[in-house]
């Protein structure tokens, strides 16, 4: 079973310069390309000279995380997409549990690594960390991270099981799941377009999975800082037209009007801790949510399945419960 590491690109020669090593050293069984979203710094010129081994797809602009990945997997032809940020360090045999599990499982369409921090390498990375779930609301936690609490791996998430979403800092999926499902949406730019992916996978019937023994270091925060704005704006955005894409019928109305007005309290919370500008987001996104209502509706399909979530709400478990802790959620 051929597998192709994927790494986006976007004027991250630094990036490039202290993470390539890793994945050329460990990734014997996979070909590795470099997916450059229009740099305007030397970083192709730096991959050509110093690793000739891998392949360089061209993208015409800075298409973001979602298009830009849509644009240049056309190229590659390999069974397995592992799609992995520039700044993660692999380790050793990483692939090969991962490439057993797709062997071995045919229902398995998306697989996700244990994701460590690179900075705290003994404590789980917030972007995905042991896997991936969301609430009611649409709100995303892992088992290892939730909202801004992030535990320490002690083992104690060890065990091989089925998540919900994946994370796109570190995201394996089969090729021919990938196309059929047309890919990521490019109009999410970045930021929560692998849990749409991953809703959609869920919503055909397609099985996402957490494997343990490939272990990976994540950076994060490399391309966009946690304080953004930006990145406010895009995570709300966001999780409101995922909601409308993928939400069963019957759930949609009520689901979204609490998502919203739990949106307003969170835009509260924001001006109350000096970030104006953060509630400015929030609001944008809203109107965004507005103004492309429709559009995001007619991407519904038929098929749109009940049991996404396995709590109401992430939100009150964390803030008024116990709910700091994957393990004491349930």
């Amino acid at each position: 079973m051929k597998i192709a590491v994927v790494i986006l690109n976007w004027n991250g020669k630094k990036l490039l310069e202290e993470f390539l090593p890793s994945v050329i050293a460990f990734s014997a069984e996979a070909n590795i390309y470099v997916a450059d979203n229009a740099s305007t710094d030397d970083s192709v010129a730096f991959v050509k000279e110093n690793f000739p081994q891998i392949k360089i797809i061209q993208n015409k602009d800075n298409f973001g995380f979602a298009k830009g990945y849509n644009e240049a997997l056309q190229f590659v032809e390999e069974a397995i997409y592992a799609l992995v940020n520039s700044d993660i360090e692999v380790t050793e045999n990483w692939l090969l549990p991962v490439l057993e599990t797709f062997k071995n499982e045919p229902g398995t369409a998306i697989i996700q690594p244990k994701i460590l921090d690179f900075k705290n390498k003994e404590y789980f990375e917030y972007a995905g960390a042991a896997g991936g779930f969301i609430d009611k609301y649409g709100f995303p936690f892992c088992r290892g991270r939730i909202f801004d609490t992030i535990e320490k791996d002690d083992g104690q998430y060890d065990d091989a099981c089925e998540i919900f979403w994946a994370s796109g800092a570190c995201f394996f999926i089969r090729k021919e799941i990938f196309r059929e499902l047309k890919g990521f949406d490019a109009d999410f730019f970045a930021h929560q377009e692998e849990i749409d992916l991953c809703w959609r996978a869920f919503n055909e019937g397609y099985i996402a999975k957490y494997e343990p023994k490939s272990v990976v270091y994540h950076v994060g925060g490399a391309t966009l800082k946690m304080g953004s704005p930006r990145k406010t704006y895009l995570n709300f955005r966001n999780s409101l037209w995922m909601l409308t894409k993928n939400l069963p019928a019957s759930s949609l109305p009520g689901t979204i009007f609490t998502r919203l007005c739990l949106d307003g309290i969170a835009a509260i919370k924001l001006l109350s801790e000096g970030k104006p500008k953060h509630l400015w987001a929030v609001f944008n996104a809203h109107m965004a949510f507005y103004f492309h209502f429709f559009s995001n509706y007619k991407k519904r399909k038929s098929n749109q399945l009940a049991g996404y979530y396995k709590i109401k709400s992430i939100v009150q478990k964390y803030y008024l419960g116990n709910g700091k802790v994957f393990e004491n959620l349930f």
